[in-house]
C-alpha cells in the first residue's frame, strides 16, 4: 500500500486546528483599532530630537580640485595624484580601488 508522506500527521493536524481556535478566540485588535492608537499616540508632532538639526542651514566651505590632486573614478574620492595607480581613457583609479 502506497503511503503520502505529503500529508499531515492526525496529531500534527490536531494541534494546529487547537491553535487556530485559540488564535481567534482571542481578544485581538482589529486593524482600525490599531490605527486610532497609533494616531493618538503619535507623539513626534511638535517634538524636537536632541541634537537634530531642524530647518538649520549647513555653511560648509567648498575648495576646489587641486593640482596635485584627481578624482578616482571607482570610488569618486578625491586623492593625492600620488595614489594613482592605472589610467585607463582617461579615468584614474586610486590604490585602494587598484587592490580590489
Amino acid at each position: 500500500m502506497a503511503q503520502d508522506y505529503d500529508e499531515a500527521r492526525p496529531e500534527v493536524a490536531e494541534a494546529s486546528q487547537r491553535t487556530l481556535k485559540a488564535v481567534q478566540q482571542m481578544d485581538a485588535p482589529s486593524a482600525m483599532s490599531v490605527q486610532t492608537d497609533l494616531e493618538e499616540a503619535d507623539l513626534s508632532e511638535g517634538t524636537e530630537l536632541p541634537g537634530a538639526m531642524v530647518l538649520d542651514e549647513l555653511v560648509v566651505q567648498v575648495v576646489p580640485q587641486g593640482p596635485d590632486e584627481f578624482v578616482c573614478g571607482e570610488c569618486f574620492a578625491l586623492r593625492h595624484r600620488s595614489q594613482i595607480t592605472h589610467e585607463f581613457k582617461g579615468v584614474k583609479l586610486c590604490r585602494d580601488c587598484a587592490e580590489l
